[in-house]
């Protein structure tokens, strides 16, 4: 079997925009991702990466433009694409009172498990994410690491075609590092990845492709050697700053903080914190 991609895309972002009032934080970004494909989104704070995969993943309306998940749109058949995905939002928000089983077990009803295939999911899902060893403590105990791996955990716990991972290996050390990139090179002959990132090592390891997103606007769209290979040092930190770099340059608006994208925890005016769980009432539901 072939490690590139090996059927039709299945995620599709034609001409998103996303303006708050007079700024716009994603200015008219097209691509699309195919099973086999990992996808390295990235870019410098305020560029726009998290504002487009909260309208990738249905957590934020875009201005303009649409996005589909298995031929779905994220607006209009938002159920049915959510149901396609996979998402990991920046700051992993989960309920900070629950044990990480007990999270997982109520993601998994929301999800619709019961009886003996919850049972086999949520093993399914520690067992790949190395959990075990806190399962029974409180959420907000965890350390950074531990709690990014909760997050993980939830979004593959009904094993999607799509991932959207904002960050996945943010906080985690070095071991724990290699082991989730291993899991994501595992994953990706069957699925369609997309991974935000500011760790461009990340890139090197993992992705097959790599968008650079500078002042809200795509700037480069290649393989990881093709990006390389622009820079005379061979280094993709140096292609990185001098494409990021020029985009700024010639931009005349400020984007070093843009609304929708800022800092983890903050979120553009009016917005809703990016992947909130469902309410308490929701909980009770489940």
């Amino acid at each position: 079997m072939t490690d590139g991609p090996t059927t039709a895309a299945l995620i599709e972002i034609e001409h998103l925009t996303k303006r708050f009032g007079h700024f716009t934080a994603v200015d008219d970004v097209t691509f699309s991702v195919a099973r086999g494909e990992v996808l390295g989104f990235l870019g410098p704070n305020g560029a726009g990466k998290s504002t487009t995969m909260r309208m990738l993943a249905g957590f934020m309306p875009p201005s303009t433009g649409t996005a589909r998940i298995c031929g779905h749109d994220v607006q209009t058949d938002g159920i049915v694409a959510r149901r396609m995905l996979g998402f990991l939002p920046e700051g992993a928000p989960t309920y900070p009172d629950m044990s990480a089983e007990g999270f997982l077990r109520f993601v998994a009803k929301v999800r619709g498990y019961r009886g003996r295939e919850l049972e086999e999911r949520v093993a399914k899902v520690v067992a790949l994410t190395h959990l075990d060893p806190v399962l029974a403590q409180p959420i907000e105990t965890l350390s950074k690491g531990f709690k990014r791996r909760v997050g993980l955990a939830q979004a593959l716990l009904h094993d999607p075609p799509v991932l959207v991972l904002d960050e996945p290996t943010d906080g985690l050390d070095p071991n724990q590092k290699r082991e989730v990139r291993a899991l994501i090179v595992e994953m990706r002959q069957h699925k369609a990845i997309v991974i935000s990132t500011h760790i461009l090592e990340e890139v090197d390891a993992v992705c097959t492709r790599a968008i650079i997103i500078a002042a809200g606007r795509v700037v480069a769209d290649e393989t990881p050697a093709a990006l390389q290979a622009r820079h005379p040092s061979g280094r993709l930190e140096d292609v990185f700053h001098q494409l990021t770099l020029d985009e700024a340059l010639g931009d005349q608006a400020p984007h070093d903080q843009a609304p929708g994208d800022q800092a983890p925890g903050d979120q553009a005016p009016g917005e809703p914190p990016s992947g909130q769980p469902p309410t308490g009432k929701q909980k009770e539901a489940a």
